[in-house]
């Protein structure tokens, strides 16, 4: 990470994330388009079920970036010792991180959904999925950390492989338990809250395997002991990031509030949305997750033109995709929509939706990438603020007026609103950390 032309190191770093991604992006779909195919009443409900779920993935990924960052810095300043005990700190984390998530599946997964609706059958249907997909979340909690670790080391295949042994699993017992194939019975919601979480589970047994394999990183017993300063390392670049994906289980449990006053399908049509353009943001978070140790290591080595030259040919990377998603989004909605059996409403109100969310891809595609820069180099609460400021200060007022005074047509334009402002912000935090961090370094 430290002599290879960055052009090529980048790419290799990144693409086998950007396809593990990719494969995870699938599996969320596919996982959505059997539900769909189940009873649209079932797609809401696990529409409804997701920003819990999402705060799962929050915790955990917050955890691992922080991770990844002082496990890359640590690294380039040739700190074995505190490498070895960042990795092991990572997994006690994790599974203190499981351990309250599988409290609030007990306490909270049916009076969750009741916040939304009081009918019984999503009630039954969103409590099922979110019971499982929380109280069994142990196995992703695992899984990301190790990928994380993995990463930090510069080996990007087997984080890969991990991800598409998860994905494999998960797709394959789907329909299985779904629908009650193969003399299994035929389970609806919670087949598929099962088929996910026993794909994760597989992935973290891969993860384990594999990380113990590594040569860079060794986790003895002594490292399984949580260190305050290592801990306070890891959740100064992992609490930005941890609070900067939990708005967005805010902003997704508030929008659903919004978005039922116009009907259950409208909840659909933006669960569907999600999941279409994870397959364009996953890839674009891959890149993101190997730009983070090429930064952080050559912050760590004192190497300022990597540093601006990963950032660059992060962006450009990020704006062709984000172009093509654009495109398909303008001009293939309806092709997309039917993909989730949409119904001729959904179809009507999703096609509006699907275009005008679009517009706002490039300039996310630019704010992901800065945001890499400060996460590698530990100023991961620049992406906090960024984050709070698009999805609670923007996005959720603008919705709320735009859908209350104009209508639901008009209220997909909030993200376009709130997407302007990260952009400006990110390219504002990125002047300040160049002008104050990287430029002095050339000196």
């Amino acid at each position: 990470m430290g002599v290879r032309a960055i052009t090529p190191l980048v790419l290799s770093m990144s693409f086998p994330i950007m396809l593990s991604m990719l494969v995870q992006a699938l599996y969320n779909v596919v996982d959505s388009l059997f539900v769909a195919h189940y009873s649209h009443k079932a797609l809401t409900a696990v529409s409804l079920a997701f920003p819990l779920q999402s705060l799962v993935i929050a915790l955990s990924v917050g955890t691992s970036i922080g991770v990844n960052s002082l496990l890359s810095r640590k690294l380039g300043a040739k700190d074995w010792e505190g490498a070895n005990k960042t990795a092991g700190n990572g997994i006690i984390l994790s599974i203190l991180g499981w351990a309250f998530f599988a409290i609030l599946a007990i306490l909270f997964s049916k009076r969750f959904i009741t916040f939304f609706s009081d009918d019984p059958e999503l009630i039954r249907m969103g409590g099922q999925y979110l019971f499982v997909c929380l109280f069994f979340s142990l196995g992703i909690f695992i899984e990301i950390n190790n990928e994380r670790v993995l990463q930090s080391t510069g080996d990007t295949i087997r984080p890969m492989i991990i991800q598409f042994s998860g994905a494999i699993t998960n797709i394959i017992l789907d329909p299985i338990l779904i629908f009650g194939l193969l003399g299994f019975p035929r389970l609806g919601v919670l087949g598929a809250a099962i088929a996910t979480v026993t794909g994760q589970h597989v992935a973290a047994l891969l993860s384990i395997y594999y990380v113990r394999r590594n040569k860079e990183v060794t986790i003895t017993k002594k490292d399984l002991k949580l260190d305050k300063r290592i801990v306070r390392d890891i959740y100064f670049v992992g609490v930005p990031a941890i609070v900067m994906q939990g708005i967005g289980t805010i902003l997704t449990t508030s929008l659903n509030k919004i978005l039922i006053a116009f009907g259950t399908d409208a909840v659909a049509i933006y669960g569907i949305y999600f999941r279409l353009q994870s397959f364009i943001f996953m890839p674009i978070f891959g890149l993101n997750s190997g730009m983070i140790p090429i930064i952080g290591y050559n912050y760590g080595a004192q190497r300022p033109k990597r540093i601006t030259k990963t950032i660059r040919v992060g962006i450009t990377v990020a704006l062709i995709i984000m172009a093509f998603g654009t495109a398909l989004f303008t001009f293939f909605p309806h092709v997309l929509l039917a993909l989730f059996n949409a119904s001729a409403t959904m179809l009507e109100i999703g096609t509006i939706a699907l275009q005008r969310l679009s517009m706002c891809f490039l300039m996310a595609g630019v704010s992901i990438s800065l945001s890499a820069l400060f996460q590698g180099m530990g100023n991961g609460y620049y992406s906090m603020i960024i984050s709070f400021t698009r999805q609670l200060v923007f996005l959720l007022p603008a919705a709320y007026l735009l859908g209350r005074f104009f209508g639901l047509n008009a209220l997909w334009y909030s993200f376009f609103i709130a997407e302007f402002s990260a952009f400006f912000l990110s390219l504002l935090f990125f002047r300040t950390i160049y002008k104050n961090r990287i430029k002095p370094m050339y000196q």
